[in-house]
C-alpha cells in the first residue's frame, strides 16, 4: 500500500482529552460505558422519568419505561431461542417499535440487523438471508414478549448490530458494528456538538431522518441517549408534520440533509412556527452550498450548525465542520472528530489530495462474510472510504470526487452498479448505464442512458421493471435512449466520462 500522509491536528478544534492509543497506535476513549446496555442502564438510573423515546403521532416513553419493555421484547427474543450473537432482523418503520425491537435485540445479547424499510422484496430476502438472521421482527406483526431479561457477560468488543451499506459490486454488504463502535460515536456526537453533560431534557432531537442509516440510529437516537435526552421521531418524513413538531415538541436540535432544509424554509407554515428553542442544527449526506447555510443560519438565529460526514463503516461520524467554519466553508465536511486518525493517499504530487483513509475505535474491522471485500477496504489498518478529498492548510477535509460509483440522492447511496443490472434484465434493454444527474434539491439524482441493440425501449416496462426489484429512491428519475451501442475500452468499461459529457437527459420522469 502507498504510504499514509496523516492529517495534522494542529489547528484541529475538538479537544482529544481523555483519548488514549492502543499497541497499534488506533485512538480510543479512556471512560465511557462499556457497552451499550451500560449507556441505557445509566440514564434509567440517573434520569428514569425523563422522555426517552417520542413517536409523533403515537406513543411516549421515559427511559424506565423504555428499559422494562425492552427487556420483556429480550425475554420474548431468548424464548424464540435467540442466543448471544444471534442476529436479529429490525424492519419495523421508524417509531416506538423500532426503538424497543433494537434495544431488545441488544438486551438479549443478539445483533440488531437493521433494514432499510424501503427496500423491494428481493433487496429483503438478501439481507435476511446473508445476515442468518434468525429471528424476523416484521412490520405490523407484534413484537415478542416475554420474562425480562437483560444479558450478562456483554464486552466492549462483542458485535451489537449489523447495518447494511452498498459497495462497488452491488450487492449490500453487512458492516458489524461493535458496542465500542456504538458509544464511541455517542461520544464524538457530543463533543463535536458542545452538548453540556447535564443537558438531560433540555436535549430533544428530531429524527427524520431513517432510523436504519446510521445517522439517525448512532448519532441521534443513541446520542441523545448518552446525555438522558429525548428522541422525536417522525415515522415518516411529511413537511407539514415536521415543521409543526418543530413547535409542539420543544425541539432543540435537528439533523437532516441538505434538501430537507432547502424545503422546509419554503414551506408556507415555517414562518410562523416559533423554532426560538433550536440550539443545534445539523446536516451531511450530500454537499450543500454557501447560500442555503445562510438561510439556515438567518432561519434559527439561536442555533449553532454544523456538517458531519461519516461512512456505516465508522458507525457514523469521521468529521465535523463546525459553526465557526460552516459558511466560509461549506465546501468542507471539517475536520477529524477527536477518537478518529485521518490519512491521505497521494493520487499525484500534492500530498494533500488523494483517496481518506481513517482508522479509530468506532470503524469496523472489516464486512459481514465478505474476506475480498475487506481486504480491497480495510488495509494495514487503515478503511479505505473511496472518497477523493483535498486537506486544506488547516485540516479541513473537502471531498472532491468518489472513487466508488455510487449517486448520493439526497443522502442516500445508490450503487450505480446494482441499477445497471436490474436495466439489464428489463425487457428490451441490450445495455445500460447509470449516472448521477445534478439536482439543485436532491444534490443528485439517478440517470439511467439506455440502448435497444436497435430495438425500440418500452421506458414505462422499463421502470415498472425496476420497481419491483429496487427500492423507489433507486428508481431511474432521468432516461435517455440511444440508437448507438454504449462506448466502452478494450476491456469492457462503459466510458462514463464519455457519457457524461455527451447524454442530454431532458425533463425528469418524477
Amino acid at each position: 500500500m502507498p504510504p499514509v500522509i496523516q492529517i495534522s491536528r494542529d489547528h484541529n478544534p475538538f479537544a482529544t482529552t481523555g483519548v488514549s492509543r492502543d499497541t497499534n497506535g488506533v485512538p480510543y476513549y479512556d471512560d465511557v460505558p462499556a457497552t451499550l446496555l451500560d449507556l441505557l442502564a445509566e440514564q434509567v438510573e440517573n434520569h428514569p422519568d425523563n422522555e426517552a423515546v417520542v413517536e409523533v403521532g403515537a406513543g411516549r416513553l421515559t427511559y424506565r419505561q423504555l428499559w422494562d419493555r425492552a427487556a420483556r421484547v429480550a425475554g420474548g427474543l431468548r424464548e424464540a431461542g435467540v442466543a448471544p450473537g444471534d442476529r436479529v432482523a429490525v424492519r419495523h418503520p421508524a417509531g416506538i417499535d423500532w426503538v424497543l425491537a433494537f434495544w431488545g435485540t441488544v438486551l438479549a445479547g443478539g445483533v440488531a440487523v437493521a433494514v432499510n424499510t424501503r427496500s423491494a422484496q428481493p433487496e429483503v430476502e438478501f439481507v435476511l438471508s446473508d445476515s442468518g438472521a434468525t429471528v424476523d421482527l416484521a412490520p405490523g406483526a407484534p413484537l415478542p414478549d416475554g420474562p425480562a431479561y437483560v444479558a450478562e457477560g456483554l464486552s466492549r468488543d462483542d458485535t451489537a448490530a449489523l447495518f447494511y451499506t452498498s459497495g462497488t459490486t452491488g450487492h449490500p454488504k453487512g458492516v458489524p458494528t461493535t458496542h465500542r463502535a456504538f458509544v464511541t460515536n455517542t461520544e464524538n456526537s457530543v463533543r463535536c456538538m458542545g452538548l453540556s453533560r447535564d443537558i438531560g431534557a433540555g436535549l430533544r432531537t428530531l429524527i427524520s431522518v431513517p432510523l436504519f442509516h446510521v445517522t439517525g440510529c448512532n448519532s441521534q437516537l443513541l446520542a441523545a441517549m448518552r446525555v438522558g435526552g429525548a428522541s422525536v421521531i417522525l415515522p415518516a418524513l411529511n413537511l407539514d408534520e415536521l415543521v409543526a413538531t418543530l413547535t409542539a415538541e420543544r425541539v432543540s436540535l435537528m439533523v437532516t440533509v441538505p434538501a430537507i432544509y432547502s424545503l422546509m424554509l419554503r414551506h408556507k407554515g415555517f414562518a410562523e412556527s416559533d423554532v426560538s428553542g433550536i440550539r443545534w442544527v445539523g446536516y451531511g449526506g450530500a454537499p450543500i452550498a454557501p447560500s442555503l447555510v445562510r438561510s439556515v443560519k438567518a432561519a434559527f438565529p439561536r442555533a449553532t450548525v454544523f456538517n458531519g460526514y461519516g461512512m456505516t463503516e465508522s458507525a457514523s461520524l469521521m468529521t465535523v465542520l463546525p459553526d465557526r467554519d460552516a459558511v466560509e466553508h461549506a465546501d468542507s465536511v471539517g475536520y477529524a472528530v477527536p477518537s478518529v486518525d485521518l490519512g491521505v493517499i497521494p493520487s499525484g504530487d500534492d500530498p494533500g489530495v488523494g483517496e481518506l483513509v481513517a482508522r479509530g475505535a468506532n470503524l469496523t474491522a472489516g464486512y459481514w462474510n465478505r474476506p475480498e471485500a475487506s481486504s480491497a477496504t480495510f488495509a494495514d489498518g487503515w478503511l479505505h472510504t473511496g472518497d477523493v478529498v483535498r486537506v486544506d492548510e488547516a485540516g479541513r477535509v473537502h471531498i472532491v470526487d468518489r472513487l466508488k460509483d455510487i449517486i448520493n440522492r439526497g443522502g442516500e447511496n445508490v450503487s450505480s452498479v446494482e441499477v445497471e443490472a436490474v436495466l439489464l434484465a428489463a425487457p428490451g434493454v441490450a445495455d445500460a448505464c447509470v449516472l448521477a444527474v445534478p439536482d439543485e434539491v436532491m444534490g443528485e439524482k439517478v440517470g439511467a442512458v439506455l440502448f435497444g441493440g436497435g430495438a425500440p425501449i418500452d421506458v414505462p416496462a422499463v421502470l415498472e421493471h425496476c420497481r419491483g426489484q429496487l427500492a423507489d429512491y433507486k428508481v431511474p428519475q432521468y432516461v435517455t435512449v440511444v440508437s448507438d451501442a454504449l462506448p466502452r475500452n478494450a476491456g469492457g468499461k462503459l466510458l462514463k466520462a464519455k457519457l457524461r459529457a455527451e447524454v442530454q437527459w431532458g425533463e425528469a420522469l418524477r
